[in-house]
């Protein structure tokens, strides 16, 4: 039987509508959450992942301003800019869109980021209060795993996850997330001994590698949640085909959009793992929508936090 598909396009519109109901009541207090990302240089990828952040904030009624210093800026002018947005009262969160330009030192920058505006949750500051369980701002996309998790009611507490990628970005705040939920954890990356054996453990498995289709139908328990965090963009034909040549794999669609575009997104857990798991994210309309939405709650969450108030739980149906 196909593995149950965890809808996370729904998941993050749920989202979204639960964070517009709490500005609308922050703005009949006279608040109204500000969000200030930082867009340098001309990065395509990055270009049309800024304007979706931008188009998000509007949707939900948040204050959002997009900043695009030149590709010649410096690390001082960045720094400048950054301390400007830290000292600006209607701004709650910064974003700095990665990856900067070679000759700014991206550490530092990030470094300079007012914790309590670090929507992104990057700041070693976050990362403390989500590794001694204080209240924070969780990475966007790691938190968007916990939520399809939790609103798709698959159990966390008493399970065996097992994390593959241990990225500052996904793997390690993720392994710490399911372990503040009371899962058992293992995080594997590149050196790990038999990989496919200890992902076959897993309740729980997520993908977040960095390699298209690696994780295959023998590194999964029959009946395991699998998370997918990959965004690869497939553009040899050759691959493609490995991945979706078979025929229980072929799908029209996607064929006709590899066809016709000369690539396709995939992530990094093959096709015929709908054929083993319990329940499974797609590629796309997985994890990928709720990174936004939980960037839009995390800029509410901070609007909050700042002025003294909580954010209340996110609901999860």
């Amino acid at each position: 039987m196909p593995a149950r598909i965890l809808d996370g396009t729904k998941i993050a519109s749920d989202i979204r509508c639960e964070v517009a109901v709490e500005v609308k009541t922050m703005a009949a207090a006279g608040v109204r959450p500000g969000l200030a990302v930082i867009l340098a240089g001309h990065n395509p990828a990055s270009e049309i992942y800024v304007r979706g952040k931008v188009k998000a904030c509007e949707e939900v009624g948040i204050y959002g301003e997009q900043h695009t210093p030149p590709e010649t800026a410096t690390t001082a002018e960045l720094l400048a800019l950054v301390e400007d947005l830290n000292r600006r009262d209607e701004i709650d969160g910064i974003l700095v869109q990665l990856p900067l330009p070679p000759q700014m030192d991206s550490k530092r920058i990030l470094m300079a980021v007012d914790p309590a505006k670090d929507v992104d949750g990057f700041h070693p500051v976050n990362v403390g209060f989500l590794s001694t369980q204080r209240p924070g701002l969780v990475p966007c996309t790691p938190a968007g795993v916990i939520e399809i998790l939790e609103r798709s009611h698959v159990p966390i507490a008493g399970q065996e996850a097992v994390v593959v990628g241990r990225s500052d970005i996904v793997g390690k705040p993720v392994a710490m997330l399911l372990l503040n939920a009371n899962a058992t954890v293992t995080v594997c990356h590149s050196k790990t001994r038999d990989l496919p054996e200890v992902c076959r453990r897993a309740d729980i498995l997520v993908a977040a590698i960095g390699r298209a289709g690696m994780i295959t139908g023998d590194f999964v328990k029959p009946g395991a949640t699998v998370i997918d965090v990959g965004t690869d963009r497939v553009t040899d034909a050759a691959v493609f085909q490995r991945l979706f040549g078979g025929t229980l794999y072929k799908n029209a669609k996607r064929e006709e959009t590899f066809r016709t575009k000369g690539s396709t997104l995939v992530g990094d857990v093959h096709p015929e793992v709908a054929e083993v798991a319990g329940g499974l994210t797609p590629v796309p309309g997985g994890v990928g929508p709720l990174t936004i939405a939980m960037l839009m709650y995390n800029t509410v969450k901070a609007a909050k936090m700042r002025r003294g108030s909580r954010m209340p739980a996110l609901s999860r149906a």
